[in-house]
């Protein structure tokens, strides 16, 4: 997941998905080849998938907005053969770095519970815990949250390879239809139709020259229709902090969830340590989500099909 040189978000979005999803993902179905039967037998499955070969964007990437992605259809899918894991994609976060002119996207994958994966039995430990990845720039990002607080395991990063192989195949098809929903009685109406709704909240650090635009399918609308107000709220995604250079710019990254009720702001609660009281006596800390900020921002709204 190399850097690419860019002008503009939306060249970003296409430089970066073209590159990283289209290329790696032909390298990385080759070396399957040259493995392992067992790769091979699996490629020859997604080779004939509908969609495999499908462009992560449209060729016109300015065009309707089709900047967003159909995260219905998003999947990571890694390439190790003692596991072949594919991921839902949850939410993805570009930073776009102005003094160098470059961009890095991550791919924030689901949640799921700490496993013995293909065990005969016991297929979850007993000591369990939440397990969520972020995959980007060749690293992986995972946040392990136990029932108390465990700062040696809670955030880890390492490469690839050492996860579940390298050059996963990333899917990240962009709808038919993309409309943009720039007043509430289009957001109203694209609610009440059943229609799935896909975020972009964008922010900047004039210090750092870093901007970042998080993306994610909003899973909880709130509409008013006597204030005729609407609420996102949605999570987790993928939240970096831009007030700093990280040596390793996945490092940036934390969970949160995100709330916003207008085009200019947007609140995040960032999962952070949390102590735990009785009456005034701390007894526990765990990781929850309780940090609360608000950010300048550039909210945007699309339904994926026609209102």
């Amino acid at each position: 997941m190399g850097k690419t040189n860019v002008k503009d978000y939306q060249s970003i979005i296409s430089l970066n998905a073209l590159s990283k999803s289209g290329l790696k993902s032909i390298n990385s179905r080759r070396k399957f080849l040259r493995t392992s039967l067992v790769a091979a037998s699996w490629l020859i499955i997604a080779r004939n998938a509908k969609g495999f070969y499908e462009s992560p964007v449209s060729e016109d990437p300015t065009a309707n907005n089709k900047s967003c992605i159909d995260y219905g259809r998003s999947f990571i899918c890694n390439t190790a053969d003692f596991n072949s894991v594919r991921m839902w994609i949850e939410s993805r976060t570009t930073i776009i770095d102005s003094k160098t002119g470059t961009s890095e996207i991550y791919y924030q994958g689901a949640s799921c519970k700490s496993e013995n994966t293909f065990g005969e039995k016991d297929l979850f430990y007993k000591d369990n815990y939440d397990f969520l990845p972020i995959f980007g720039n060749g690293k992986v990002l995972v946040f392990r949250r136990h029932s108390n607080k465990h700062d040696e395991s809670y955030r880890t990063i390492k490469k690839m390879e050492e996860m579940w192989g390298d050059n996963p195949v990333i899917y990240t098809p962009v709808p038919k239809v993309v409309t943009e929903l720039n007043t509430w009685e289009k957001i109203r109406d694209a609610t009440a139709t059943g229609l799935p709704i896909v975020t972009q909240t964008e922010f900047s650090n004039t210090e750092t020259g870093l901007t970042a635009i998080i993306e994610c399918p909003c899973k909880t609308m709130n509409i008013s229709h006597p204030k005729k107000i609407y609420q996102v709220d949605s999570g987790p995604v993928a939240f970096p902090d831009l007030t700093k250079l990280y040596d390793t710019q996945i490092d940036c990254l934390n969970l949160a969830f995100i709330a916003f009720n207008t085009p200019h702001f947007a609140d995040f609660v960032i999962e952070a340590p949390t102590p735990i009281n009785d009456g005034e006596k701390e007894v526990a800390t765990v990781y929850h989500y309780s940090k609360l900020v608000t950010i300048t921002t550039k909210n945007k709204i699309f339904a994926l099909g026609k209102i």
